[in-house]
C-alpha cells in the first residue's frame, strides 16, 4: 500500500497492560477511518510489521506502551529518531517470530532499505505487565481508560496527518505544472 497511513497496534495480550496498542487498534477497527488507513493488530509479531513497514506507507503509527517514569495511563506522542544514519550491529537485527521491540523493527526496515515518511509511537505508561509465569489477561483500570484517549487522539493525528499529505501533493502539482 503506497502512500496511506499504517496504525499497529503491538502487545502482548497476555502480558496485563502490555495489551494496550493491541486493545486501541481493535477500537480503532470499530471505527469510519478515511480511505488509505489501515489498522492492523500485529500483536507480538515483529516480522510481519517489519514487512509492512516496507510496503511504503507515508506515515505509521505504532501504538505500544512505554515506561517513562509518570503516571500509568499516561499517553505519549513520540517521534523515534531510530533510522538514523549509524549501521546496526547484526545482533540488534535478530527479531524472533513471537516478539516485537518497535525500535529493532525500525532498524531491520532501515537496513532492509524501506522506508516509512514520518513513523509516530503513541504510547501509554503502564502499571503492570503481571507475574513472569503466570501472566495477567486484560489491562489495569487506569490504563483501560486510557484506551479511549488515544484512540481520540489517533483519530486527530490521522486528520493532522492527511491534511500535511494533501498540502504537500498540492505543492507538487504546483511545482510540477508548466
Amino acid at each position: 500500500m503506497s502512500g496511506g497511513i499504517l496504525i499497529a497496534g503491538v502487545g502482548n495480550v497476555f502480558k496485563g497492560d502490555d495489551a494496550f496498542g493491541v486493545e486501541v487498534v481493535q477500537c480503532l477497527a470499530r471505527r469510519s477511518l478515511p480511505p488509505g488507513v489501515r489498522v492492523v493488530d500485529f500483536g507480538i509479531r515483529g516480522i510481519d510489521l517489519t514487512y509492512a513497514l516496507m510496503d511504503g506507507y507515508r506515515a505509521a503509527m505504532l501504538v505500544d506502551t512505554v515506561q517513562r517514569g509518570e503516571q500509568p495511563g499516561t499517553i505519549y506522542v513520540i517521534e523515534p529518531e531510530c533510522l538514523s544514519g549509524e549501521e546496526p550491529d547484526a545482533g540488534e537485527l535478530l527479531i524472533t517470530p513471537h516478539d516485537l521491540d518497535p525500535a529493532k523493527v525500525l532498524r531491520l526496515v532501515k537496513t532492509l532499505g524501506g522506508s516509512c515518511g514520518r513513523i509516530l509511537l503513541i504510547g501509554c505508561e503502564p502499571e503492570t505487565f503481571g507475574d513472569e509465569e503466570e501472566g495477567l489477561m486484560g489491562l489495569s483500570p487506569r490504563v483501560a481508560v486510557a484506551v479511549n484517549e488515544a484512540v481520540d487522539l489517533i483519530e486527530r493525528l490521522v486528520g493532522q496527518l492527511l491534511k500535511e499529505q494533501e498540502r504537500e501533493l498540492g505543492v507538487r502539482a504546483v511545482e510540477m505544472m508548466p
